[in-house]
């Protein structure tokens, strides 16, 4: 294994930001897809807005499906190489491509023949908003195999301990889809004006070249990819264990999504502004999320590989190090929203009743952005440990309680703010548990019940 790719020794800190920042930026990659189509459609209007973010559930819903082999190959790519054992890691590489491509068929399929009822649970009630929502939805269906696959590509890259190379690939997804919105959305020169559909069509092509890119990456890297026999049958007992790894997460994307879906159906009473509030609003919470969401990826890799490799104190020292690093951008992003959500929000629409509704939301959600990071780097730290199933039942236990609490708080004088407000305190909430826990877990001592067995540890002075 190159040196570059080890995590297993030298400084935390540096090993942390070295992969950290290129997934992080991956991450923002990611959602810069969401906001350039929000900033484009967001020139047409509200409601088209409305109808993006609407479909844009399901692709949302979508990602429960991806991060099954995601998590697989994620956490079986470490493991592996931090026991510097790649025959079993392209066992992990083979079995996540091959499911990625069996449940992206099946998943597209469904979009498709059941489109009209999937846009029609929002109840939106209004015939422009739901037909330019159902066209969306197929579209994106057309292409969806590139954007299950692509996720597993970064994830094994991500495992192996090289983040720069997906980063790079993907931010050429994203420089092809930042061309293609304005030309098809808007219709520049010699494109026509196609509006959602072109916003749709925009993202099925970019993420169609970053596929490209990566078979062609994946062909040059043949210590990683070499002999994956992708076309022979998988075996039933690394299926059992990619399952096992990632099904809980898978569980609690997709039923967090569900949630959200059920919130939207709360917040349609107020009209479509509130549901193009939550969408955009929800982008642009995510500059934290997804910075969150990267140092997890980050974390999971780190404690993987010393996982494989039995070093426990580093793993303690190295969450240690992730706590801190991600409070402080926490802290910001926490000062951020609450300040300075009048020029955030403007960037996406331009309607003045939609952007003063949007600084509510933004300062309410606001106070939980420390909490989040909190939450996404201690579940961070699970999944590198193979223990999945602890952030699953505090993310999935706390967002369910959103919608009873969206529904009391809504009651009262707090009208729709109240539902901002069960999003946030749910937001705090799993904060502050999930770290609670995990931080009770490794102070445990090993071969404690409740510990991780890392079997027979490695003498401290190599840790």
């Amino acid at each position: 294994m190159a040196k570059t790719n080890n995590l297993t020794e030298g400084s935390i800190a540096r090993a942390l930001f070295r992969l950290a920042l290129p997934i992080m930026g991956t991450s923002f990659v990611q959602m810069a897809y969401n906001l350039t189509d929000m900033i484009w459609v967001g020139r047409i209007g509200s409601r088209a807005v409305a109808s993006v973010g609407t479909a844009g559930f399901y692709t949302w819903l979508g990602m429960a499906f991806v991060l099954i082999p995601k998590i697989g190959a994620e956490v079986g790519v470490a493991q592996s190489v931090g026991r510097k054992d790649m025959t079993e890691a392209k066992v992990y590489m083979k079995h996540s491509i091959q499911m990625i491509v069996v449940l992206s068929i099946f998943y597209a399929s469904i979009l498709i023949l059941f489109r009209k009822s999937l846009i029609g649970f929002f109840h939106l009630g209004e015939a422009d908003i739901v037909k330019d929502a159902v066209t969306y939805l197929v579209i994106i269906a057309g292409g969806l195999l590139f954007y299950f696959i692509n996720p597993v590509f970064t994830a094994i890259f991500n495992g192996y301990g090289e983040s720069r190379t997906p980063f790079l690939i993907n931010s050429v997804g994203l420089i092809t889809n930042m061309i293609l919105d304005p030309l098809l959305i808007l219709g520049v020169g010699p494109f026509p004006r196609m509006e959602v559909a072109g916003a749709a069509i925009a993202t099925v092509i970019a993420q169609a070249i970053v596929t490209s890119i990566f078979i062609a990456a994946a062909v040059k890297k043949t210590q990683l990819f070499s002999n994956l026999k992708l076309f022979k049958a998988p075996d039933l007992t690394h299926i059992k264990r990619i399952v096992k790894l990632g099904f809980p997460v898978a569980l609690q994307s997709g039923l967090f999504t569900g949630f959200a879906m059920v919130i939207a159906r709360i917040i349609a009473k107020w009209g479509p502004i509130p549901i193009a509030v939550q969408k955009v609003g929800s982008q642009i919470e995510a500059i934290s999320w997804m910075t969150a969401a990267g140092f997890q990826t980050a974390m999971a890799a780190f404690v993987g590989q010393n996982f494989g490799a039995q070093k426990r104190s580093r793993i303690i020292k190295g969450y240690q190090v992730g706590m801190t690093i991600m409070s402080i951008i926490g802290i910001f992003a926490t000062a951020l929203l609450i300040f300075a959500g009048r020029p955030l929000f403007s960037i996406f629409v331009p309607e003045e009743e939609t952007i003063r509704q949007g600084i509510v939301y933004l300062r309410i959600l606001g106070f939980s952005q420390l909490f989040m990071c909190m939450e996404l780097t201690s579940a961070g730290a699970f999944n590198g440990l193979g223990k999945t199933v602890p952030p699953s039942i505090v993310s999935i236990t706390l967002n369910a309680l959103r919608i009873p609490t969206a529904l009391i708080l809504s009651s009262t004088r707090l009208g729709l703010d109240g539902v901002w407000w069960a999003i946030s305190i749910s937001s705090m909430l799993k904060g502050v548990v999930l770290t609670s826990w995990f931080m009770i877990l490794i102070k445990r001592k090993p071969g404690t019940e409740g510990m991780v067995d890392f079997g027979e540890l490695m003498p401290e002075s190599r840790q």
